[in-house]
């Protein structure tokens, strides 16, 4: 999960860059396409998909229909909302992706967990707000952070669903079946769009970030997730989301876009303790 915070870190600054170049849903289509086909090879060297895996395929659709609506939005999020900002929204998916843990497997969020969510939250909509005040009391929401805060509830009930559906498939199977069902979905969505895109035009900037977002955004980080929401509490497993705040700054850094002002950086200070709070072991504190 610390590996998958990095890498989609790196998303938000990418796709902040190629954002309104590109449809969405065309974008995501191709990015599921390439991210399949990865895992796809991988599943079939490595002993293929078992018969028994595609019993009820709609598990499949319906795994990627979240995934694709949460990636559709973030980049229509991205069309407007700073990389940083976007990043901070990602950030409430753990108080989500609790509710939804209870919601469908009960899993019980235990007081400190309570405590490192609520802070985490409270750092998330002070990077929101941009550490203005007086937009947090009149909740004025950019509409980017709004479009994907929608996204993000997608994300969160995604989580907690990967150990609800899974029937005993290994991870490569498991993510190669999601991921072909998300093209799939998205194909069909976004046909119009897919065939209206000038593919041949496109500056090598968003060949280059439609490639990181297919494989190192997509392939690998779905393999790493689903692999960690069958071992850990969903909401632990997107504790790790707190991070992705500080790797876009870096990322934003690395790609000479500066960085945020200092008042914004504290709330990204918050998102960090309540990362910490969340791994502590519980069971020594207790």
């Amino acid at each position: 999960m610390l590996a998958f915070s990095a890498l989609v870190a790196g998303s938000f600054s990418l796709g902040g860059m190629v954002a309104n170049e590109i449809s969405p849903a065309a974008l995501n289509a191709v990015r599921f396409l390439v991210a399949g086909t990865i895992m796809g090879a991988l599943a079939f060297s490595m002993g293929g998909v078992p018969r028994a895996a595609l019993d009820a395929p709609w598990r499949y659709f319906v795994l990627g229909g979240l995934l694709a609506v949460y990636f559709v939005l973030m980049f229509a999020g991205l069309n407007t909302a700073p990389p940083v900002s976007a990043a901070a929204v990602f950030t409430l998916t753990p108080v989500m992706s609790a509710g939804f843990g209870w919601l469908l497997l009960r899993q019980i969020t235990t007081p400190r967990m309570a405590a490192a969510l609520s802070v985490g939250a409270l750092g998330a909509l002070w990077v929101i707000f941009r550490a203005d005040l007086s937009a947090a009391l009149a909740f004025e929401v950019g509409r980017g952070e709004a479009i994907y805060i929608v996204g993000c509830i997608s994300h969160a009930a995604f989580t907690p669903m990967l150990r609800l559906l899974n029937r005993g498939e290994g991870s490569l199977a498991y993510t190669f079946l999601f991921m072909a069902a998300g093209f799939v979905l998205l194909t069909a969505w976004a046909w119009r769009d897919l065939l209206e895109t000038p593919w041949a035009d496109l500056r090598p900037m968003v060949w280059i970030a439609i490639g990181y977002v297919a494989v190192f955004a997509s392939a690998v980080t779905f393999f790493l997730l689903q692999y960690a929401a069958r071992v850990l509490p969903a909401a632990k497993v997107m504790a790790y989301t707190y991070l992705t705040p500080s790797w876009v700054i870096a990322w934003e850094v690395a790609l000479g876009h500066g960085v945020p002002r200092a008042l914004v950086l504290g709330g990204v200070g918050l998102t960090a303790l309540a990362l910490a709070l969340l791994l502590k072991d519980e069971a020594r504190s207790g």
